[in-house]
């Protein structure tokens, strides 16, 4: 896989059209991730992507609830606001959040990482995921 930065011109130009056309804010696509693909998706990434065709000219590869999991959680997390909220809309089961907690653990190996983590999981109510990192 390419690195994400920089975004191609052409995905920028498309990108900035769209944001006018539905009136986006101007950032609404951007590298912030770039990171975490730089450290490592989760296992099995690239085989879970939901793939649609439109037309001759865009494929389109959607990232899958389980990937969604494991994102929402380390943004969460590190960010916490509405990725609060998209984390709980995927309503994930104990096992998924653990399989996503231990994907964040190679994303930020720092104690307070993980203190935090912890923290996060017994407010969300998955004390028991807690105790298991």
């Amino acid at each position: 896989m390419k690195d994400p930065e920089p975004l191609p011109d052409k995905l920028i130009n498309a990108a900035q059209a769209t944001a006018n056309l539905l009136k986006l804010p101007a950032n609404w696509l951007n590298c912030g991730p770039a990171d975490l693909f730089r450290m490592g998706l989760p296992e099995g990434f690239v085989e879970r992507l939901q793939t649609k065709v439109i037309g001759d000219c865009l494929v389109i590869h959607y990232v899958s609830r389980t990937d969604q999991i494991h994102f929402k959680l380390y943004a969460s997390v590190d960010r916490g606001g509405y990725h609060v909220t998209d984390l709980r809309a995927l309503n994930p089961t104990a096992d998924e959040l653990f399989m996503a907690a231990k994907w964040c653990t190679t994303q930020d190996v720092s104690e307070p990482f993980l203190y935090l983590l912890k923290e996060f999981l017994k407010a969300f109510e998955y004390e028991n995921v807690a105790e298991k990192l």
